[in-house]
This record gives C-alpha cells, structure tokens and sequence, in this order.
C-alpha cells in the first residue's frame, strides 16, 4: 500500500507536466517553413467556385515565387476569402482567417524583383503598398492590365487551368471588405458582414521540379 500511495502522486505530476507541455504547445508562436522554391512549381486551388492551377515560374520573380512557396507550403491560403473581387479586373485573396497568422506574416515583407511579365490576364502578383513592401496578399489579374506594371506589380507566375472559375468568382462587395477588420478579426468579421464571398477550401502544391540553387 506505501508503495502505491507514492506512485500515485509521481503519475499525476506526470499528467500535470504533460498537460501543461501540451497547452505551451498550442500558445507557442507558429513555426514557418521557409526556403527557396523549386524552379517551377504548380499550385492547385480547391475554392468554393470550382478549382483552378497556378504554374509559377521562379525566374520571373525569384523572392517572389519563394514566398509563394512558403505561404502554400505553410497552407496559409486554406479557408481565406477572396476579399477584393472587381470584375474585369482583379480578384485578391491572401487575408488569413486567423489574425495571429496575418500578424505573424506582416513583418516579414520580401525585396522586389525586377519585373520580367506583364501584369495580363491570368497572371498571378503580389499587392504591395511601395518598394519592398511585399507580404502575403496577391491577386489574378481577371483582364491585361498593363497600367500596374508601371506600377511595380510584379507577375510569379499565371493560372493555366481554371480560368473560368475566377471569372464567376462574387463581386457584389467590390471593395468595401477592409483588410484592416480582416487582420483583427478574421473570418468572423468577414462572415458576418459579407456571406455571399467565394472562398479558397485549400490550396497544395502539385508539382516540383528541379530546385535552384
């Protein structure tokens, strides 16, 4: 009976230690997966639409396609709203549903490339709010829009399938979701004050090649 009286206490500290590892876990700050992407890759968009493919070509935008990388590979883009849809011209995406991850994303901007495509229809950039300012939104050009390359808009790559599902993809709200509400409140805020927004169920990576150097 001793014997038992003094494991007894040595197992609930075990289970306490566990527990509280266990909730350390969850409130510790997200690990990102970063690296350089492959040469070219492909990434394949289940959305609330249908679904459609980016082939992203790393020499178009080297720091641009390697954080495209890491944002899919991260599964950043799974359950966000296409938040800016203006038809004929641009849909954007890229505002996580979570704040903390938005928050996470906000500080780690990348250097601008130089520009080698031309924003047309179907390609795929970066937004940006000056020179190096690139984060985590982007937007498929739904038209040739030559004015934003003189803007700095800088194309990763194009959609090659799929095409039609971003042409059908809501525009009722145009510009009126606010990034700002969506980086403090989520998809809650998004929800509640916009339902009818297409969304992105998931987003994979679904062909590596050869990786750069």
């Amino acid at each position: 009976m001793p014997t038992i009286v003094r494991r007894a206490p040595t197992i609930l500290f075990a289970l306490a230690l566990f527990l509280a590892a266990a909730s350390c876990k969850e409130d510790a700050p997200r690990r990102i997966e970063t690296g350089t992407a492959p040469d070219s890759f492909r990434v394949a968009f289940e959305t609330s639409q249908g679904n459609f493919v980016v082939a992203v070509d790393r020499s178009w935008s080297p720091h641009g396609a390697d954080r495209f990388h890491e944002l899919v590979a991260n599964r950043f883009f799974d359950d966000q709203r296409f938040f800016r849809v203006l038809s004929g011209y641009i849909a954007q995406f890229g505002a996580s549903g979570d704040p903390k991850v938005n928050e996470l994303w906000e500080g780690r901007k990348i250097p601008d490339d130089p520009r080698r495509e031309s924003n047309k229809r179907g390609t795929i950039s970066f937004a940006a709010e000056g020179t190096d300012s690139r984060t985590h939104q982007l937007f498929v050009n739904l038209k040739d829009n030559p004015k934003l390359d003189a803007q700095n808009f800088i194309p990763i790559g194009r959609v090659v399938d799929g095409m039609s599902v971003l042409d059908k993809l809501d525009d009722d709200y145009g510009e009126s979701p606010k990034y700002h509400l969506i980086a403090t409140l989520g998809n809650s805020y998004l929800r509640r004050m916009f339902p009818k927004l297409d969304y992105i169920r998931t987003a994979r990576i679904i062909g590596d090649t050869t990786r750069a150097p």
